[in-house]
């Protein structure tokens, strides 16, 4: 390496590479490369920098943007490096800007005229590095640009310009189709090229122009066929080899290209016979890439017209797949037989206990495809076994795409193979029992169809015997916890349809059920409206027919619940209920048929009943009705209503000249009123701090001593933004709760049974497997029954998390020396001490009428609480005691009777039934 580092790399930059290698954390990689990035900051916009010196820096941006960083600040010096002229530093320009940007970037624009300068290069390094430009970074605007020139390249007597221009074509069809439609015929010349390498990168374009309309490209059957032959027979050069197998990407991209121009056509099939069954037979079984190759080839033979010998042969290589150790290669395997058994279904037979094999396998990918092949060869001898194991491997699967997939299809293979109708309801039951919501809305909806309009045949009876059965099997799950709402809709609507209609189950017990189900599910509104469209359905059906009946005392009391709800829908149909009842049977007959709920209802769209109506009143004066489509030009004017025509046009109008700002003179710094209590207080508006924010504006009101305002000590505001408090003071603010404390029980989480598995089994070729392969694959179905696990039912035990309950600490004896704020109790004082609170001069000079100096002097020193008798309790301590100075008034005698003696002591001067005689020799003197 030398001093220089390796590649013409710095050592400094090697040794970053070194230290990033070495990190053992992310942090400290996160560190290494953001000191980096400070340092190419700095370097990058240095003036007059060698140009070795950028070509390293720009190379250092690569590397920090490869590592997850944002290297933006350095892209435009990327986009100066591809204007040089220098070939190395040109390619390291390309190469950079190939990766920072992307095609809708705004620095593209400035690489457009070096790409079309590039492109006329004579040296064909600088024409290859500006086409790989052009496939990353050239978007539809600009395609028109550089197209031309593109095109011209074609012809370049260099394969690699050739192949790459195919690319940038390539990639200019995927941004946009309709600018090189008219290229196609470039792409059938250049399939003929005489480069490998041209040929090949032709193949993908021509593929997605096949996708698109086959019929056009039937003509080139031929020359595909002759090109996988020669690429079969080894003509290309060894350099296309990958182990050992002739240029096999070029063979997989033939063969896709193939099953596409081959399916349905049985002419240009036949042409492809022979060269598939070679590469079939010299395909290398011990090579994933061989392997590759040979199921590309049975995917080709199940999309073209069908080869009864290409058919034997595609079978024996998925044996081969099957019978491998290797999962990937018996999943690959099991998806060739999905394909072969659409032509042929005779061919699963043959692999029956390979398939039970991988049914059975701890490898859930594996067991996913196999229920996919399953799902494919299912018929009306094997649907029981098939779809029984779908719903054990539905109950021991937790992922909630496949649940639903696996249900889905469950459903959909029970109703096309349904053996019988109690095996039908006993299987949709068991799939919304353990699917839960997850099943499709639609299933429901399909099932209630299926349950009224019977297998499409005439036979009543088989009909009937199916509503009955769905209507047993309902009833004894009905009471069953948890059950998806879905489910529980189908079951109120079959309940209310047929519940009463073989005469097995009175509509008392029906009616019964349908309010045990409302209950149950209070909170949930369908079910519940569901239940009482089911229960109207019971009682009409009853009336109608003539039978007495009575409402029970639950129905009454869900009508009643469900008159007052808040739901409009429940309300209405609550509403219906009880106004039908009130009806005639023939009313009811007429309003709600039996069985009808798969009739065609017929509605005269035209309402021809009103045409009588509408005459005379038109004959009366009446304006005439104006369809939609003749009254698009007419304007609806509503009267004192300004147009707004800034939101619907632009305006022409001038501006109107600003008027001057009248400044408003500051209010002032006087004592504003606060609501404190229904008695004239007036404090001093206190200083904005940190701890109470000043949101004071608007004119200050004017104080006035006989201004009643309610007192909100203590009260605390809910919404809205924080505002003042009532018991500001001038030293300090009592804004803070100090008694709130907040504390989280811990909580424990449900305990839920979940479902366990079903445990796979590896055994020899039993007696057991091998009535499971006859299940599977042709034998009756009746005799061959697996037995099946019953699935342990979910079951959830939930508890209640524990409460924390923190005992109250007992208070601290009272510290008569602290000053601080008395918060959590009241305090009961006389006039004077209360006189002697309001005279209390605090730090800044301001007087505090609503707090309460606490004496020092030793008197007083047994405070007092009110309960809620109005006793007095003496307490012994404070709960708390902050340090500040005043204490809130919050409860004590009557406040209006202690300022009347305030107002007196202010008069008189003395009160001789004072029990504090300082106060008065200090203030008499």
């Amino acid at each position: 390496m030398g001093s220089q580092g390796g590649f013409g790399q710095s050592k400094e930059f090697l040794d970053l590479v070194k230290s990033i290698g070495e990190a053992r954390s992310k942090s400290e990689e996160d560190r290494i490369v953001l000191h980096e990035i400070e340092m190419l900051k700095r370097r990058i916009n240095e003036p007059d920098i060698p140009k070795r010196k950028m070509k390293e820096y720009i190379i250092r941006l690569v590397y920090i943007e490869m590592l997850g960083h944002d290297a933006s600040f350095g892209y435009i010096h990327a986009v100066k490096m591809t204007h040089d002229d220098s070939l190395l530093l040109k390619r390291t320009g390309y190469l950079a800007v190939t990766l920072f940007l992307n095609e809708d970037h705004d620095l593209i624009i400035l690489i457009v005229n070096t790409i079309q300068k590039d492109l006329k290069s004579d040296n064909y390094l600088v024409v290859c590095a500006a086409l790989n430009a052009v496939c990353k970074l050239i978007n539809e605007e600009t395609i028109p640009a550089v197209i031309q020139q593109v095109v011209e390249l074609l012809g370049h007597p260099k394969e690699g310009v050739r192949k790459k221009a195919v690319m940038a074509l390539h990639s200019f069809y995927q941004r946009s189709p309709s600018s090189v439609n008219h290229l196609v015929s470039h792409f059938r010349k250049k399939l003929c090229d005489n480069d490998p390498g041209v040929m090949g990168a032709t193949l993908c374009p021509l593929y997605d122009l096949i996708t698109i309309d086959v019929n056009l490209y039937k003509d080139l059957v031929v020359s595909f066929v002759n090109i996988l032959k020669q690429v079969a027979e080894r003509r290309l050069p060894k350099s296309y080899d990958y182990h050992q197998t002739p240029a096999p990407f070029i063979q997989i991209k033939l063969l896709k290209t193939l099953a596409l121009l081959g399916s349905g056509d049985k002419k240009s099939s036949e042409q492809m016979y022979t060269v598939i069954g070679d590469i079939m037979r010299k395909s290398d079984t011990t090579s994933n890439i061989g392997n590759a190759i040979l199921y590309e080839c049975i995917c080709c033979i199940s999309s073209i017209q069908p080869s009864p010998k290409l058919l034997e042969t595609a079978a024996d290589a998925i044996a081969k797949f099957l019978k491998s150790d290797s999962h990937n290669l018996k999943y690959m395997g099991i998806d060739a037989l999905g394909r072969l058994i659409r032509i042929s279904p005779d061919i699963a037979e043959q692999h029956q206990l390979a398939v039970i094999d991988c049914l059975e396998d701890p490898d859930d990918t594996l067991k996913r495809k196999t229920f996919e092949l399953l799902y494919k060869m299912t018929k009306s001898s094997n649907v029981e076994v098939i779809v029984d194991r779908m719903i054990d491997y539905m109950i021991s699967i937790n992922d909630s795409h496949y649940k639903t997939e696996t249900a889905s299809r469950c459903v959909e293979l029970a109703e096309q193979f349904a053996p019988s109708n109690h095996w039908f309801i006993q299987t949709m039951n068991k799939v919304f029992q353990h699917a839960g919501d997850l099943v499709n809305p639609k299933v429901a909806h399909n099932l209630m169809r299926l349950i009224a309009e019977g297998f499409g045949e005439d036979d009543e009876s088989a009909d009937s015997q199916l509503r009955s059965s769905a209507v047993e099997s309902y009833l004894k799950i009905v009471d069953e916890p948890k059950l998806p709402s879905a489910f529980l809709q189908v079951i109120c609507w079959v309940l209310g349809e047929y519940g009463t209609a073989d005469g097995k189950y009175s509509a008392s017990y029906i009616s019964g059920k349908l309010c045990d189900v409302a209950e149950a599910h209070s909170s949930d509104d369908i079910v519940k409206a569901y239940a009482v469209s089911a229960l109207m359905k019971v009682y009409c059906f009853e009336k109608a027919a003539g039978r007495k009946f009575d409402l029970l005392p639950e129905c009454h009391t869900l009508l009643e619940e469900m008159s007052a709800s808040h739901s409009s829908d429940l309300q209405q149909r609550a509403y219906e209920f009880q106004a039908i009842l009130d009806l005639d049977s023939n009313s009811i007959d007429n309003i709600m048929p039996l069985d009808a709920s798969c009739e065609d209802i017929e509605i005269d769209k035209t309402l021809s009943f009103l045409n009588t109506y509408v005459h005379k009143s038109l004959e009366e004066g009446a304006e005439p009705y104006i369809p939609e489509n003749q009254r698009s030009g007419t304007l609806t004017v509503i009267p004192n209503i300004p147009y707004d025509t800034s939101s619907h046009s632009l305006r022409f109008e001038a501006y109107e000249v600003p008027k001057p700002v009248v400044p408003t003179r500051p209010p002032p710094p006087t004592t504003t009123t606060y609501p404190t209590d229904l008695v004239p207080v007036s404090v001093s508006l206190p200083e904005p701090s940190y701890h109470q924010p000043a949101r004071f504006s608007g004119p200050v009101p004017d104080p006035s001593p006989t201004d009643l305002r309610l007192r909100l000590d203590g009260v605390q505001k809910k919404w809205g933004k924080p505002s003042y408090t009532s018991s500001a003071t001038s030293s300090s603010t009592s804004n803070f709760d100090f008694n709130r404390t907040t504390v989280n029980g811990p909580t424990q989480p449900d305990n839920v049974v979940v479902p366990k598995a079903r445990e796979s089994r590896h055994v020899e070729v039993s007696e057991e497997k091998q009535k499971l392969a006859a299940s599977l694959f042709g034998g009756t179905s009746s005799s061959s029954r697996l037995e099946k696990k019953q699935p342990v039912a979910a079951t959830a035990s939930s508890k209640r998390p524990a409460t924390a309950v923190v005992a109250a600490a007992p208070p601290p004896p009272p510290d008569l020396l602290d000053l601080g704020e008395m918060s959590g109790y009241s305090m009961v004082v006389d006039p004077f001490k209360q006189l002697e609170g309001l005279l209390d001069v605090s730090q800044d000079g301001s007087t505090s009428s609503s707090s309460l100096t606490i004496p020092t002097n030793g008197h007083n020193q047994n405070l007092m609480m009110i309960n809620e008798k109005d006793e007095f309790t003496p307490v012994n301590g404070s709960p708390n005691v902050s340090n500040k100075t005043t204490a809130t008034l919050t409860k004590g005698p009557s406040l209006k009777d202690a300022l009347d003696k305030d107002a007196l002591v202010r008069q008189m001067g003395v009160n001789p039934t004072s029990q504090n005689p300082n106060l008065f020799s200090d203030l008499l003197s």
